[in-house]
């Protein structure tokens, strides 16, 4: 069972600034979606505009108890609509279903898994992390930014949000229904769509793939970095122990006392370099983590739901227009035995309504065929206008590199004097000779 199933809580007034709460769904008629000035299948925003829609945050707040059952809440502030309200993973889970219920010939993106028993915190952080991606990909998305759903789910802060929902989306129809050019995306559409799809759809499933391992790599680069301020803690902290060390000096070292006298004092102090290393280890994982293993997801999720929408476009009014088609096949069989056979008058007639019917059916299908390929030709360009965000994450990657390498070189340089002090005052201390190989490892 999921933990995240259970009886619903009040929201307990979410803190609204600006703009007052969306009325009831049911007051408002929506209207008509409008023809968009210009060729309605070119989109006209940049990257930044889309980035600019909105900014939307999704905080953990503290789980509620139950007497069986404890849940999470996330609070979502939207910059755009100026107010935060409480939201639970199940309304997120329906809300991502109206969406695909209305536009499900868009990119709708997908949600992380349900949480199962005994989740554990940086699982519940994980969630919180990828809800941010979701609601930041639709609220920004050019369809769903204008529609009430998005208006509603990031400003009501009634209760009963879940119902509320389902209830703006009852009895009005997908997005082919309400746009009023659907019946015409056949002749805004290139006479080669067929292929530019299957070229796009290979492209995409390639930079997925690519993204992928780059994510996976960045991951393990960032894991690297925290598991070295670890390792270099723990080794100041060896060396501050050795200097601390109050074992009684033997006699037999009593020749060298001040080596091993000189070497503890100038070890105590050197675990709190380490520590600042170890510090600016984990300040740079930390960033590498926020600034660019995000990203690639945030990119990663779209990528993602560009597939899924492929998928469902073949399977779903692709295949069911097929499926007519060869049901009309199937008719006009039928039909032309039956005129053979000179059957009843009414059973004749009977089968030519059914045919008509059919006809209707299939006209239907193809025009949402079309419609569906029309809005598969914008989400592409979308993909394409997300692109540069690769120079953003790059940048912010090299950027990481480079301050967090300079600010560790800073430290180490601070450190170097003190090593050399470590046998102050013994240079009547015979030195081997060094060899090659050795004077070219060590600095001069």
């Amino acid at each position: 069972m999921d933990r995240d199933e259970g009886p619903e809580a009040s929201p307990g007034g979410a803190a609204e600034v600006g703009e007052p709460p969306v009325s009831d769904p049911k007051d408002p008629e929506e209207p008509r979606m409008q023809k968009p000035p210009g060729s309605p299948l070119v989109l006209p925003h940049t990257l930044q505009e889309l980035l600019s829609k909105d900014i939307v945050q999704v905080q953990l707040i503290p789980e509620k108890k139950g007497l069986f059952l404890k849940h999470v809440e996330y609070e979502v502030s939207s910059k755009r609509f100026r107010c935060s309200v409480y939201r639970r993973y199940n309304d997120f889970v329906v809300f991502h279903e109206m969406l695909l219920q209305k536009f499900p010939y868009r990119m709708v993106p997908g949600l992380p898994p349900k949480r199962m028993l005994g989740a554990d915190r940086e699982f519940i952080e994980t969630r919180r992390r990828a809800l941010k991606r979701f609601i930041n990909l639709v609220a920004r998305h050019p369809p769903f930014s204008e529609d009430v759903l998005l208006k509603f789910f990031l400003s009501f802060s009634g209760s009963d949000v879940q119902n509320k929902l389902r209830e703006l989306v009852q009895g009005v129809g997908d997005e082919f229904m309400n746009c009023q050019f659907a019946m015409q995306a056949k002749e805004y559409l290139p006479t080669d769509i067929q292929i530019q799809f299957a070229a796009s759809r290979e492209l995409i499933r390639n930079i997925y793939n690519s993204f992928y391992k780059l994510r996976d790599r960045t991951e393990r680069i960032a894991s690297r970095a925290v598991d070295n301020a670890s390792d270099l803690l723990l080794f100041g902290k060896e060396l501050s122990a050795l200097g601390s060390d109050t074992t009684p000096l033997p006699s037999w070292a009593a020749l060298n006392s001040s080596a091993w006298g000189n070497l503890k004092q100038a070890l105590k102090g050197l675990s709190v370099e380490f520590a600042m290393l170890a510090d600016k280890a984990v300040q740079q994982g930390k960033q590498e983590e926020n600034d660019v293993v995000e990203k690639l997801n945030l990119f990663l999720d779209l990528l993602q739901s560009y597939k899924d929408l492929c998928e469902r476009h073949e399977n779903g009014v692709l295949h069911k227009h097929q499926r007519a088609l060869h049901k009309y096949s199937m008719m006009k069989k039928q039909m032309m035995s039956a005129t053979v056979q000179n059957k009843e008058p009414d059973s004749v007639e009977q089968l030519e309504s059914r045919i008509v019917e059919q006809e209707n059916a299939i006209l239907t299908m193809e025009q949402r065929n079309y419609f569906s390929l029309y809005c598969l030709h914008q989400e592409t360009q979308l993909i394409h206008i997300y692109l540069p965000l690769t120079s953003h994450i790059l940048g912010a990657f090299v950027n990481s590199q480079i301050q967090g390498h300079k600010e560790m070189s800073t430290v180490w340089n601070e450190l170097k004097p003190k090593l050399s002090c470590l046998f102050a005052g013994t240079s009547s201390v015979l030195m081997l000779p060094l060899s090659a190989q050795e004077e070219n490892f060590l600095p001069s």
